[in-house]
């Protein structure tokens, strides 16, 4: 088919135009980078996971794999101080604070990388007077003196042809991916420290209290003991080991309120306080309730909420776009670039006709050698995100590591705790026997030392298993990521500090 001149130069137009488009519009070069898949396991443990514990202390706990984690988790444990303590936290906390504005920095660097896509205007106002002589050209002629006024302005774009500046704002969306990962994670690494110091601030208060209802018991025994021995009826050896004893428990009493006393500093420092204006509230342990519904998230999400994964994905992603902009450091680069003036010797007329000088350009830059430079800052842009990537994978093993072990630690935690609870009940029995024929003089003190020692050691026993089943409830809602996404706004409370 015969084709018009002008129509063949109007299609080579259309494909010059679309030529240009394509490259301008071309891929970024560099890896496009995609989200790791999950592994693919259905469960955590080597069998199948644990759906329930044995009833011990009064309750057992149930597992719901896929069930909803509430953002709120400590609310479970239905304790009002304990939620006053992190509300505290969340709205005190230095380090909370610190991330909050690491956010607002990642949200800010995005925003001011954007501004490479827009052309640069810069404008310039100049007035200078002086003299001019001729002497310097080979004239003899007289100087004069006048007055030079300038005003001009620039434009220059540089053309983003081979991605090179998208793939930069792609790195600072994963700069900002990891701020965000790194606030969510700070946000949950500090609930869960605080309800942890909170259980374990009420377990060393609950062994104070036995402690000192066992030096009430031994000091009772020290005192017929005595009696006895005054009367003949047995050694005094006796009321020295009676005493011993004595003296072994009371000297337990100062290390556990050390150990309580570091736990209120600790809590003050987490509520942004510093000790000696911030007072803990006292919880006892058997103000906690045990939670008994325990969701578990499932493998094949847990990669997509938990914040360390997360933020080791977003790590990836940055490095992977950090190749693409060494890549295109290697490549030709174009800016287009345009100035206008006016120059006058009076104010009052800036721009005379024969004063505009103008400008048009373009420029073409492309780097011949640099001894190797450029090729191995990519090389090792590419070495860095196979590092990352590394990261991930070990970041992803931990995470599901920590899950097993919490699982299976539950349900260790309620065999012992139901072990425990059955040594209590029959030390307990058996001391109040053997106190009773004591007192009767039908066994001897090393009966009831005996009897005192299997006492002891089963009510602390048993006040450490529960305070451990607790810690370990908290643990998994940690390591199951915390639940934020199930927030009103998908999001810690901290983020709406972000946001403003």
């Amino acid at each position: 088919m015969y084709t018009s001149p002008r129509n063949r130069g109007a299609a080579r137009s259309r494909r010059v135009i679309a030529a240009l488009a394509c490259l301008l519009s071309s891929c970024a070069v560099g890896p496009s980078f995609h989200r790791p898949a999950p592994p693919p396991v259905t469960h955590y443990s080597p069998d199948a996971d644990p759906t329930t514990t044995v009833a011990a202390g009064g309750s057992a706990q149930q597992f719901a794999p896929g069930a909803a984690l509430a953002a709120d988790w400590w609310h479970l444990f239905h304790s009002a101080q304990l939620d006053a303590i992190i509300a505290e936290a969340i709205a005190k906390n230095p380090g909370l604070e610190a991330a909050q504005a690491s956010l607002r920095a990642s949200h800010d660097q995005l925003r001011s990388g954007y501004g490479i896509f827009f052309p640069a205007v810069d404008a310039d106002a100049a007035a200078t007077r002086e003299r001019y002589t001729s002497i310097d050209i080979g004239q003899n002629s007289p100087g004069a003196v006048f007055n030079l006024f300038t005003l001009s302005a620039s434009v220059n774009y540089a053309l983003d042809v081979f991605g090179g500046n998208r793939r930069m704002i792609e790195g600072l969306h994963a700069d900002l991916d990891i701020a965000k990962a790194t606030e969510q994670a700070t946000y949950l690494t500090l609930a869960s420290n605080i309800a942890d110091t909170v259980i374990a601030r009420a377990g060393y208060g609950a062994e104070i209290e036995a402690t000192q209802r066992l030096i009430s018991m031994q000091a009772e025994q020290v005192r017929l003991a005595e009696i006895q021995a005054d009367a003949g009826t047995v050694p005094f050896s006796t009321v020295l080991s009676l005493r011993t004893q004595l003296a072994s428990y009371e000297a337990s009493v100062p290390q556990l309120e050390q150990k309580l006393t570091q736990s209120d500093d600790l809590l003050a420092a987490l509520c942004g306080h510093t000790p000696a204006e911030w007072r803990a509230p006292d919880i006892a342990l058997a103000d906690l309730v045990l939670p008994t519904e325990l969701p578990v998230t499932l493998p094949s999400e847990l990669v997509r909420q938990r914040p360390d994964i997360l933020a080791a994905e977003a790590a990836a992603h940055a490095a992977s776009a950090q190749i693409g902009v060494a890549t295109a450091a290697m490549l030709p680069s174009f800016t287009l670039s345009g100035a206008a003036a006016g120059v006058s010797n009076s104010s009052s007329k800036l721009f005379p006709s024969n004063g505009r000088p103008w400008s048009l350009g373009a420029d073409a830059s492309v780097p011949v050698f640099s001894g190797g430079t450029l090729w191995y800052k990519r090389k090792a842009a590419i070495d860095t995100y196979h590092q990352s990537m590394a990261i991930y994978r070990q970041t992803v093993l931990g995470a599901f590591d920590q899950v097993a072990d919490t699982l299976r630690a539950l349900d260790h935690d309620a065999r012992t705790l139901a072990a425990d609870d059955v040594a209590l009940a029959s030390a307990t029995q058996a001391l109040q026997l053997i106190q009773a024929n004591y007192e009767s003089g039908l066994v001897t003190y090393l009966d009831v030392l005996n009897a005192d020692a299997q006492y002891a050691q089963a009510q602390l026993n048993d006040i450490q298993a529960v305070a451990v089943r607790h810690q370990d409830t908290v643990a998994l809602f940690a390591a199951l990521g915390g639940g934020w996404w199930n927030s009103a706004a998908g999001a810690p409370p901290a983020d709406a500090a972000a946001e403003h």
